[in-house]
This record gives C-alpha cells, sequence and structure tokens, in this order.
C-alpha cells in the first residue's frame, strides 16, 4: 500500500466508470476525512455507500489503498486499488502513448541522385540517407532523366538497386523503383525494429566471449 500523502495522477474512463480522462489532486488511505464514500471495488463492482472507516478496512483487507477519484461527489467516490501498481501503469500507458505519437510523426526526406552520378556523390548521398533513416523519416530516392537518358531507365534502375543495397542496413524499400514521366522514384522506409549500438556491443561481445 502507499503512503498517506496527496498525489497528482491521470485516471482514465475506466477507473472513473465512465468518467472522462481528467488530471487530479487525490487524497488516499487516512487522508480521506469524508464520514461516508461511495467505493468502487478493485475490479470495478460497485460496493455502495458506507462509512469511510468501513471502506478503509476494506482496503486494508485486500492489502489494497482507498483512493478518493471523484471528490465532488455527493457523498465522494473512492476506489480500491494498488496505488504503486496502478502509478507504473500508468506511467507505461503515458510512455507508450509518447512513443506512438512520435512514430506517427515521419517526415519524407528526398535525396536526388542521377543516371551519372559519381561515387564520391553516391556516398554522400548515402550517409545523408541513413542519417534521416535513423531518425525515422522516409526517405524518397529520385532520378530525374533528362533528353535521351530516358532511354537508358535500366542505367537509373542499377542506380537505385546499388543505393539501396548501400543502406540496406537501416531501411526497407517500401516501394520499388518505379518511372513516373521523366523521374524514377524509390521509397526507403526505417526498418521496425533496430538494435541500438549498446545492443550491437553487447552482443558483439557476447559472441567474442571465450565459451565455458
Amino acid at each position: 500500500m502507499a503512503g498517506g500523502f496527496t498525489r497528482q495522477f491521470l485516471l482514465d474512463a475506466t477507473e472513473l466508470g465512465g468518467v472522462s480522462t481528467i488530471a487530479a489532486e487525490l487524497l488516499i488511505n487516512e487522508e480521506i476525512r469524508d464520514r461516508e464514500v461511495r467505493v468502487i471495488g478493485a475490479d470495478g463492482a460497485q460496493l455502495g455507500i458506507m462509512p469511510t472507516r468501513k471502506a478503509l478496512e476494506l482496503a486494508e483487507e485486500a492489502e489494497l489503498d482507498l483512493v478518493k477519484i471523484v471528490p465532488t461527489a455527493t457523498p465522494p467516490v473512492c476506489k480500491l486499488m494498488d496505488y504503486d501498481k496502478h502509478r507504473y501503469e500508468q506511467s507505461k500507458r503515458e510512455r507508450e502513448m509518447r512513443k506512438n505519437q512520435k512514430e506517427r510523426i515521419v517526415s519524407l526526406k528526398e535525396v536526388q541522385l542521377s543516371v551519372t552520378i559519381e561515387e564520391n556523390d553516391v556516398a554522400v548521398k548515402a550517409k545523408n540517407a541513413v542519417k534521416f533513416l535513423e531518425g525515422g523519416d522516409k526517405v524518397k530516392v529520385s532520378i530525374r532523366f533528362r533528353g535521351r537518358q530516358i532511354a537508358h531507365s535500366d542505367i537509373g534502375m542499377k542506380v537505385m538497386q546499388d543505393f539501396a543495397e548501400r543502406v540496406k542496413d537501416v531501411c526497407t524499400v517500401e516501394r520499388r523503383p518505379m518511372i513516373e514521366g521523366r523521374n524514377m522514384i524509390m521509397i526507403l522506409a526505417p526498418k521496425a525494429e533496430k538494435a541500438s549500438k549498446a545492443d550491437k556491443a553487447a552482443k558483439a561481445a557476447k559472441e567474442q566471449a571465450p565459451q565455458a
């Protein structure tokens, strides 16, 4: 059971019996001074209105906390819960929400190649693409065919394939090279799961360690 001091955290609709998510200063356990409260069980069951002392006894018997979740109600609504566990799960949900929001914000960067591009330029372009991909962005790779170059689209295809090979460790080809007018376009997307540098180092160390 958590200690008896005021805390602030979010309770979602399921915890409030359908009330929208709110942020509230919550009182728990002995901080609750009301004569009686309406109690919701840990499983969401309505336990009814009872003296606060009785509600505290129920919480103690269940080894849970009595948390006042709707202080403005008459009588106030309290819920039996493991506060520390709830706080951990709430924090986990918030981290997941932030992660999902970050994943949804994906920019489309562009890297322009040509059928006559030099090796040094390809290397620089590939380095930039890797930077974009590792930052979570997609990359549009394009080749603009000038004049009669359009008759040699096979050369453009080889340039595209070589470029994809250079950056394959950090991406997947979301859209294969296709001709659109006088352009050839390929879309690269970051790999869904990419091992961090620390993970790679740990794996390498494990592989190099002598076998017992």
